[in-house]
């Protein structure tokens, strides 16, 4: 059965009524009280019922201040429900759909390999194995893009001739970038054909031509800086 309350409880009062069944029925054919809680005693005593009933009047006031406080969320839930979400703007959105579909780009233009994945093709075993390319990244050799919880390794970093070290070229290029740019730009940045390179993509000429791939970076950060 569904419960109602009072539209507003803080009108509500209430008092104690102590007695014999004979003294209550008369206290209360006397009065004019909507609603009535009656406590019974078997084998009890007045200073019992005394007792008890000093008890419920102490709890009464934070019973009703309760079940207004849990009125007060009821409503304002409903009205949340009812009144329209703000629509982000236009720019928000497409700023987001631009960024979706650079970071599939990325994701699309090579392999990307986990902490244990790189470790592995790398030759590491161990309890701490995964541990090692996130020791790379820490020192600046290699860089790695955040998805779904997890780091993803380029594998177009990795030297297979060295054992799928990071690219030593990789390095002077990431410490170029510092903080002007974050992981994901300098994935996009990597996988994005580039005019200084003569429209070939920094992964396809980092192992080849590194020089020319760190003087690109320089011409990155330039424009960013004056940009």
């Amino acid at each position: 059965m569904a419960t109602t309350y009072p539209s507003d409880l803080s009108t509500v009062s209430f008092e104690t009524v102590t007695g014999t069944a004979t003294e209550v029925c008369k206290r209360l054919k006397a009065g004019d009280d909507d609603q009535v809680v009656a406590l019974t005693l078997a084998h009890g005593n007045p200073k019992l019922a005394q007792a008890l009933a000093q008890a419920v009047a102490l709890i009464a006031p934070l019973v009703l201040a309760t079940l207004g406080k849990q009125e007060k969320d009821a409503i304002a839930k409903i009205v949340d429900a009812l009144v329209p979400s703000i629509p982000l703007p236009l720019h928000l959105i497409h700023e987001a759909q631009m960024n979706a579909e650079a970071r599939t780009a990325v994701l699309e233009s090579g392999e990307w390999l986990t902490a244990s994945q790189l470790s592995k093709l790398a030759g590491f075993s161990g309890q701490n194995a995964s541990a090692q390319p996130n020791k790379w990244k820490r020192e600046g050799r290699i860089f790695a893009i955040r998805q779904g919880g997890s780091d993803y390794y380029p594998g177009y970093a990795l030297d297979a001739d060295a054992g799928y070290r990071p690219i030593k070229g990789l390095a002077p290029v990431l410490a170029r970038f510092g903080d002007a740019l974050d992981e994901w730009d300098i994935a996009t940045w990597f996988a994005s054909v580039n005019s200084f390179l003569g429209g070939r993509t920094p992964m396809d000429l980092l192992r080849s031509q590194p020089g020319q791939v760190l003087a690109a970076a320089e011409d990155e950060i330039a424009g960013v800086q004056h940009g």
